[in-house]
C-alpha cells in the first residue's frame, strides 16, 4: 500500500485533475489531416526523386520533372503492372488506380526545377567521341538510329511519351539500356527500345551513357511538340 505523507494530498489531487483534463482535451481535439493536394500525395516520392522530381545524388534514382506526362504515366503503369521490376516501386504503386497515376504524372511533368551541372566524365576521349557519334548520328551500317531522331536534338524528348534524357547519371542510363537489352524492362509492342538496345555492344552502351550524362541543359529544356520528329521506327509506348 502506498503511504501518502501529510501535505502531499493537495499536490496529488492537482496532478490527478491535470491528467484528467489532458485526457479530455486529447479526446476533444480533432485529428489533424494532411492537406488533400497532389504535392502532399507525392511526398513519398521525394526521398528518392527529390521534392520536385529533380532527382538526387543517387545514380539510380532518376529525374522525373519536366518529362512528358504520357511517358511518366506509362512508367507508373509499368511499375504497377510489373513490366518494370523494382520492388519498392512495384509495392508503392500496386493498388493505385489509373486516374491517380495520371494525376501524379501530370504533376511531375509540370515541375521545372533547375538542372544540376553535368557530372565528371569518367571515360576516355575516344569512348566519349563514340558516344557522341551514336547519339547524334547513330550507326547506319548496323541500323542503329541516332538518339536525337527520337529524343530531340537537345535531348528534351517529345510529347506525348518520348522522355528527355538530360540530368540523368551515366550509371542509370547504362542500367536502363542494359535492362532493355536483356528484356528485364519491357513496354508495349513494338518494343522499339529493346530493338535498338540489342544492336548495341557493351562499349556502345558505356559510350552513349557517358556522353548523355555530360550534356548541359539547354536554355528551354521542354519536350518538343508531338509530331515534331519523324521517328525512324515504330514504338508501341508512344500512343498508350
Amino acid at each position: 500500500m502506498i503511504r501518502v505523507k501529510e501535505g502531499q494530498l493537495p499536490f496529488l489531487a492537482a496532478v490527478c485533475a491535470a491528467v484528467v483534463l489532458v485526457g479530455e482535451s486529447v479526446k476533444a481535439a480533432p485529428l489533424e489531416r494532411a492537406p488533400d493536394t497532389m504535392q502532399a500525395r507525392v511526398m513519398g516520392c521525394a526521398a528518392c526523386h527529390g521534392a520536385h522530381g529533380e532527382g538526387t545524388d543517387n545514380d539510380y534514382f532518376p529525374r522525373l520533372s519536366g518529362k512528358p506526362a504520357g511517358y511518366l504515366y506509362n512508367q507508373l503503369l509499368a511499375f504497377r503492372d510489373g513490366r518494370r521490376k523494382y520492388p519498392p516501386m512495384n509495392y508503392l504503386l500496386a493498388y493505385l488506380p489509373d486516374a491517380y497515376l495520371k494525376q501524379m504524372a501530370d504533376y511531375f511533368a509540370a515541375e521545372r526545377p533547375p538542372f544540376p551541372p553535368p557530372g565528371p566524365v569518367t571515360v576516355d576521349a575516344k569512348t566519349l567521341d563514340l558516344g557522341k557519334t551514336l547519339v547524334m548520328k547513330g550507326d547506319p551500317s548496323r541500323k542503329v538510329p541516332a538518339c536525337v531522331s527520337c529524343h530531340g536534338a537537345s535531348m528534351t524528348g517529345m510529347e506525348p511519351a518520348i522522355p528527355g534524357l538530360l540530368g540523368l547519371h551515366a550509371d542509370y542510363i547504362s542500367a536502363q539500356l542494359g535492362a532493355w537489352r536483356y528484356g528485364t524492362r519491357t513496354t508495349f509492342a513494338p518494343d522499339c527500345m529493346r530493338q535498338v538496345s540489342q544492336l548495341l555492344s557493351e562499349r556502345d552502351i558505356t559510350a552513349i551513357s557517358a556522353y548523355l550524362a555530360s550534356l548541359p541543359a539547354p536554355a528551354s529544356p521542354v519536350p518538343v511538340a508531338a509530331g515534331s520528329l519523324k521517328m525512324p521506327l515504330a514504338c508501341g509506348s508512344v500512343h498508350n
